[in-house]
């Protein structure tokens, strides 16, 4: 079975190179159409492991919780992001989503018990304000591009917290596969209703669904579904925020964008703040 370390590894490159794949994908795509797209190809991969793995359908109890947290985690957020991302930068709108770690630990005090204690708070506060100090943000932007961002890791973290308080027994390809396909169909019958524009298909469009259907969408939101029955949300909030180091390293190594002091400096207060969070302090003896 795949260890801790490298589901979340597996995380942080598969994500960390997204915001680049998901930007590209507005050239192309209407926001909630590439949404909708993204989860329905996502949901035809895990339906054929699924079926071949043959596992059981979910407890009748547990779909209220898959359609709600499908539709929080896959659909509201994505649609959040996406959509912010048509006047903001890539990097803007990641630091946004990833501000869920905040919103996150404050839910899971109050709803799971996880104790928000200081250590854990101030290994929060030094990873955001890593984040900030990593993407180079700057005051200033559309403000409803900001609030839809925002909302982005409010639906995100609300989803996390409903799948480990009420999903935490039900298998996590049965939970990714269920929850993508009701996204997907809910988001399908939207767009069918709503007018959203035109796709322009070509090799580049059909790259960035395919990216986001098989790696992003199928593979990743397993994963983290996987990690969440394992540790809890707010360590697993903040592990993820090493996501957006990624992408910058991705862009250094790829791109030959430079390497700049806030980029050294962003990526050392993250990792910092990951570390004060997921391990334990020491009892003394």
């Amino acid at each position: 079975m795949i260890s801790l370390a490298k589901a979340l590894c597996l995380i942080y490159l598969i994500w960390g190179m997204n915001w680049v794949v998901m930007k590209t994908a507005n050239t192309f795509f209407p926001p909630i159409t590439f949404v909708a797209y993204r989860f329905l190809f996502g949901a035809l991969v895990l339906l054929s492991v699924w079926f071949w793995l043959h596992l059981p359908l979910p407890k009748k109890k547990y779909w209220p919780w898959i359609f709600l947290t499908g539709i929080l985690q896959m659909g509201l957020n994505n649609i959040a992001a996406q959509t912010s991302m048509l006047t903001l930068g890539a990097g803007m709108v990641s630091v946004l989503n990833y501000s869920m770690p905040v919103f996150a630990a404050v839910m899971a005090h109050f709803l799971l018990g996880e104790r928000l204690t200081w250590r854990k708070g101030a290994g929060i506060v030094l990873a955001i304000a890593g984040m900030a100090v990593l993407m180079d943000v700057h005051a200033g932007g559309d403000a409803t591009a900001i609030c839809i961002g925002l909302l982005s890791a409010v639906f995100w973290g609300l989803a996390s917290i409903f799948v480990k308080l009420k999903l935490s027994d039900v298998n996590p390809i049965s939970l990714t596969t269920w929850q993508m396909v009701c996204a997907s169909l809910s988001l399908l019958v939207y767009t069918a209703i709503v007018p959203q524009g035109e796709v322009v298909w070509n090799a580049e469009s059909v790259l960035c669904l395919i990216y986001n259907g098989v790696l992003a969408s199928a593979l990743a939101f397993f994963l983290w579904s996987w990690i969440l029955q394992h540790i809890e949300v707010s360590k697993a909030s903040v592990a993820v925020l090493a996501v957006p180091v990624v992408g910058v390293v991705g862009g250094i190594l790829c791109l030959g964008e430079p390497m700049t002091l806030h980029i050294f400096f962003g990526m050392i207060m993250i990792m910092a703040g990951i570390y004060i969070v997921v391990t334990h302090k020491r009892q003394p003896a």
